[in-house]
């Protein structure tokens, strides 16, 4: 008699709620081609070496590959290039995360200017509740930078 059931390792984190968003002077849709390209965040993160992606659209893979040696995995769980947002979820990492699920979304704000709002929840993979408001600093700098780096494209 098999006594196995179904699990996962993928849990939706409960830690801390970032949200990075910038104001840019370019058309919602040129926006999108950059931040909602999933293979294409190293445009915009400098820390990036290269991306690797195995599979297309929902359930891709993205392994994104830093300068200083840490690796992140990461899959693709909804994309809508109507609604100009798209979600992921963190399933391996070298940078201290537990849970990492995260949205990017576009919205435009009339001829020639758009919204680009990244929101990650995530939580430390170690160190519970005293190590939040140090992690969360962390993950909100690290998104406030790439969105700012987002902007100076367009600038």
């Amino acid at each position: 008699m098999c006594t196995l059931q179904p699990d996962t390792l993928i849990k939706n984190p409960q830690g801390c709620h970032v949200v990075s968003s910038v104001e840019i002077p370019a058309d919602a849709v040129q926006v999108w081609a950059v931040v909602g390209n999933f293979a294409g965040f190293d445009r915009f993160i400098p820390a990036l070496s290269h991306i690797e992606m195995t599979g297309e659209g929902v359930s891709s893979l993205r392994k994104k590959f830093f300068k200083d040696g840490n690796l992140v995995v990461e899959q693709l769980n909804s994309r809508d290039d109507q609604a100009l947002n798209m979600t992921w979820t963190t399933l391996y990492n070298t940078l201290g995360v537990a849970n990492l699920w995260a949205a990017m979304q576009v919205k435009s704000l009339g001829a020639g200017k758009s919204e680009a709002t990244w929101t990650i929840i995530a939580e430390p993979a170690q160190g519970g509740a005293e190590a939040l408001p140090g992690f969360k600093d962390f993950v909100q700098g690290f998104a406030d930078d790439a969105m700012n780096n987002v902007l100076k494209m367009f600038a």
